[in-house]
């Protein structure tokens, strides 16, 4: 009877001890290249005029260089603890990415289970989410949809999330009290957020549903960023996007569309200050891309993509063409070569980087711009 009851206890502290059981991981990835880039905008700090080329060593190209932590705790019953702590740097020059945030590209904890996962911290927004999955580039650090609408890359401070999947069904949701708490202060609060007597300045919201069956997958992603400053705390930009997805063979096509709108003196980060207050509140944008990857083998893909954003009230659209070539040295590093062109009309100033990153002569009219980038990635 008694070896009944010492075995008997044994047992009920091994199961103990596997509920109990958890487990911290690091990883990390490790991205540079060689980037050349023509058109360069003028700079005022060094008196240097625009329009010039400019060779440099570039980090976070295909992926952000980054290092982190993510754990799991068995909390039994099927639920369990997890977190995530995860920092971007620069390879360059070693310094913090993420306006010099320690965990600037994610940092929460929270509780997960067969019903979804729900956590609270610092996220990247269901629209990052989203564009990792219908971007052909997959939001690609240099040379992506990103350079058109960086909402794509979004993240959002005090925020809480939830993912939950279900067969081929994904909802993902969002709700931040101030999405970014290093905005500027002043008139414009920067977006800051948490502002005392003003729950609106800052708050983000966005929701998405995503399918995937066989080689079809097809989502529709909804986001709207109070801009809003005090006087005028209802100040906001609202986007949507669809996009699908389909794999045949050894290739896979993407087509996708995004709407965006300022209202009530919401600026569109993308079209410019300048650019709307010709076009007041009812400033809009759609954006269109079209994408394909081809498996040439299993080492080596190509992948393509055409981004175009027509801007309502005006006729300076512009396009972004690129192109990508990979190669697996092994299952954790690869070799790239990436190429873009932003093709610019009237008074659009869209560089391969993003809006304002090519040169603009005295009379408001901006370069088309070329960039290309080599390099080698390394993932832990």
């Amino acid at each position: 009877m008694k070896m009944k009851l010492f075995a008997a206890a044994v047992a009920a502290l091994a199961a103990g001890g596997a509920y109990a059981q958890s487990s911290v991981t690091l990883y990390g990835v490790v991205d540079a290249g060689i980037e050349y880039q023509n058109k360069q905008p003028g700079n005022a700090a060094t008196g240097l005029s625009g329009g010039h080329d400019v060779v440099r060593l570039t980090s976070g190209n295909q992926s952000g260089s980054r290092w982190g932590l993510r754990g799991v705790e068995d909390l039994g019953g099927g639920l369990k603890g997890v977190f995530v702590l995860e920092s971007g740097f620069n390879v360059d020059d070693g310094k913090s990415g993420q306006d010099n945030r320690l965990f600037g590209r994610q940092a929460y904890v929270g509780l997960s289970s067969q019903w979804g996962q729900l956590t609270l911290g610092r996220h990247q927004t269901p629209m990052y989410d989203f564009g990792l999955q219908f971007d052909p580039m997959a939001i690609s650090t240099k040379y992506s949809i990103t350079s058109q609408d960086g909402a794509f890359a979004g993240r959002a401070d005090n925020s809480i999330k939830y993912i939950g999947t279900f067969g081929g069904l994904t909802a993902n949701a969002l709700y931040s009290a101030g999405s970014n708490t290093g905005g500027t202060a002043g008139v414009f609060q920067g977006n800051a957020g948490e502002v005392p007597g003003s729950a609106k300045i800052g708050r983000e919201y966005s929701l998405s549903l995503t399918y995937a069956g066989g080689p079809f997958a097809v989502g529709a992603v909804y986001d709207e960023t109070n801009l809003g400053f005090v006087g005028n705390p209802d100040a906001v930009v609202r986007r949507a996007s669809a996009a699908g997805s389909y794999a045949f063979g050894p290739a896979k096509a993407f087509a996708g569309y995004r709407w965006a709108k300022g209202v009530d003196l919401g600026t569109i980060p993308f079209l410019g200050a300048s650019v709307q207050a010709l076009t007041g509140a009812k400033a809009s944008s759609n954006l269109y891309w079209l994408g394909l990857g081809y498996q040439i083998t299993p080492a080596f893909s190509l992948t393509g993509a055409a981004y175009y954003q027509d801007f309502r009230g005006n006729k300076s659209d512009p396009w972004l063409f690129v192109a990508t070539a990979d190669y697996a040295l092994s299952k954790r590093t690869d070799a790239y070569l990436s190429m873009a062109y932003a093709k610019n009309k009237n008074t659009s100033n869209l560089g391969v980087d993003g809006f304002g990153k090519t040169n603009v002569d005295a009379n408001g009219n901006a370069d088309s711009q070329f960039g290309a980038v080599v390099g080698i990635r390394h993932k832990f």
